[in-house]
């Protein structure tokens, strides 16, 4: 993972906008339907999502996840073992202000999601095709002029936690046993991801956005903890084989325009966080519910190697940010930790389902021009 000492560099969370026409066969893929020309369409739209963000001024970018039904089930399609009947994801905020929720269930996303359980054991069963991820990337990055050659790339890839979240355990005797499962079944994507020279980034809402969801919200504090810290632990197993400074993890409460008035506050699970091998921490720090918790770093200290992403853009909402705004955010975080020590990033992702799209797509790259231009201003204020 690249770090300037000359600027601020942009990245983002992970998922970008899919053309329509490929959000349509993505669904006719899960509904398992054959779909001709699909992984063709796939490389084509890489091509053109990394092109986009060359053009919007991101200096660390990735393939959009463009080829992912979502960003946590798409691995259904690549493991063995998910083939029982699941249940609706409910959270406490769902049940108690259901009007938030309507434009969830209106979406095309939630009318076409599959989100089985697992009723048997989990193994690997495609492994061909987190390679197809990193053809695909390298490609288009090869597509670019040099002069316009990105500063670094990444490729996103499910926790063990987010994706016990989604599709859940119906097979194994714990939740524990089922996590290291799932941890052993994904180890050979995250190895492979790192392995090509790409930066791994790990998504792990499940250990915030879980807080409130199902059983969840009837634990205590300290239990919440003592579980999340448990999908640290298995989660730096899987990675084990892999130096810190290869990974990125992103952190948040759940891309969802809801209240979050029982999120848990950064505080309350940073040191958790921090535990996780991956150097670079992406989280939320832009929309209405998170954004003051930069000053977590003036009482928590960052430790040597760690660096932060934080979202400079909200992710849930059609307003452009300021560049100036933008800027304000990054310096005085940077003031704390270390401006050698921020990348400029987005709450969360803007297509986690295909067929998804809170912020309308076009004003994705209005978010992300916006972005650049004020890491910029920030960088003149910091340099």
């Amino acid at each position: 993972m690249k770090i300037s000492t000359e600027r601020i560099l942009t990245s983002h969370t992970g998922s970008l906008p899919r053309p329509g026409d490929l959000d349509q066969m993505l669904f006719d893929r899960d509904q398992g339907n054959d779909v001709g020309g699909l992984d063709q369409r796939v490389r084509e739209v890489v091509a053109d999502i990394v092109a986009a963000q060359v053009d919007a001024g991101v200096d660390v970018l990735n393939d959009g996840e463009v080829g992912k039904i979502g960003y946590s089930t798409y691995v259904k399609e690549r493991l063995t073992g998910f083939e029982g009947e699941g249940a609706a994801i409910v959270s406490k905020e769902m049940i108690e202000y259901p009007g938030t929720i309507k434009h969830l269930a209106d979406s095309p996303a939630f009318q076409n999601m599959r989100l089985p359980a697992c009723n048997g054991p989990v193994s690997l069963r495609d492994p061909d095709a987190v390679h197809r991820d990193i053809d695909n990337l390298q490609a288009a990055v090869a597509g670019i002029s040099p002069q316009d050659s990105p500063q670094d790339v990444f490729l996103s890839a499910a926790s063990p936690g987010v994706i016990a979240t989604f599709l859940p355990n119906q097979h194994y005797g714990s939740q524990e046993e089922y996590l290291f499962a799932l941890a052993d079944a994904m180890k050979p994507e995250y190895d492979a991801i790192a392995g090509s020279g790409i930066v791994l980034q790990l998504d792990c809402p499940d250990l915030a956005m879980t807080r409130v969801m199902g059983a969840n919200a009837e634990l205590t504090d300290d239990e919440f903890s003592d579980q999340i810290r448990m999908h640290v632990r298995v989660l730096n197993h899987a990675v084990r084989d892999i130096a810190p400074e290869n990974m990125r993890l992103h952190l948040c409460w759940g891309n969802a325009a809801f209240p979050h008035i029982y999120d848990p506050e950064m505080k309350d699970v940073i040191d958790v966080v921090l535990s996780a091998r991956p150097a670079a921490i992406s989280f939320e720090a832009a929309n209405a519910r998170h954004e003051h918790e930069w000053n977590v770093w003036e009482d928590v200290k960052l430790p040597d190697g760690k660096v932060l992403i934080p979202g400079v853009l909200d992710s849930c909402t059609n307003y452009v940010e300021h560049p100036e705004l933008v800027a304000q955010r990054l310096v005085r975080l940077a003031k704390l930790v270390g401006r050698e020590n921020v990348i400029a990033g987005s709450d969360c992702g803007f297509g986690t389902f295909a067929g998804l799209y809170t912020v309308d797509p076009p004003v994705t790259w209005l978010k992300l021009k916006a972005m650049a231009d004020g890491a910029r201003l920030a960088s003149d204020q910091l340099w």
